[in-house]
């Protein structure tokens, strides 16, 4: 390992994130969702469990109890559970078109799109299993030209 990894004598885990895998019902109709809204699924997905490449980090999808047993954890749970997923945009006017495609590849509108305090404009839908996205314009954060998002510094 390289000393940049480490603090003092104590090893640092870096500041990112690899992999974010949602725990769903029905891999397959999951997979169709995502790729109704144009996602390319990776040619590591499988039947049980599906990829998506996204900028430098993926999206999987996995059987919610298989997910679970593999965490050691219970598989039951319902209602939020404490996380969103954030999908930011370049233009105002995209949250609307992207919220309008999420509800036609079969996702729940959660909240409408509306001006936030923060200064964006923001909306939520939830997927097939109920994982919700936020769909965001930001003017204070940048987009690069790969959809990665630079925060202030």
């Amino acid at each position: 390992m390289e000393d940049r990894f480490r603090v003092g004598m104590v090893w640092s885990m870096e500041q990112r994130i690899s992999l974010i895998t949602l725990g769903v019902a029905d891999v397959g109709k999951s997979r169709r969702f995502y790729e109704k809204l144009g996602w390319k699924a990776s040619s590591a997905s499988e039947e049980a469990v599906v990829f998506f490449q996204l900028g430098g980090m993926a999206l999987g999808l996995y059987g919610r109890d298989a997910l679970a047993e593999d965490a050691k954890l219970p598989p039951g749970g319902s209602g939020f559970g404490g996380i969103t997923l954030a999908y930011n945009v370049r233009q105002r006017q995209d949250v609307d078109r992207i919220l309008e495609e999420a509800q036609q590849a079969g996702g729940k509108l959660l909240k409408p799109a509306q001006d936030v305090f923060w200064g964006g404009y923001s909306g939520y839908f939830a997927d097939p299993d109920g994982h919700p996205w936020e769909v965001a314009w930001n003017p204070g954060f940048a987009l690069g030209e790969d959809g990665s998002l630079t925060l202030p510094a």
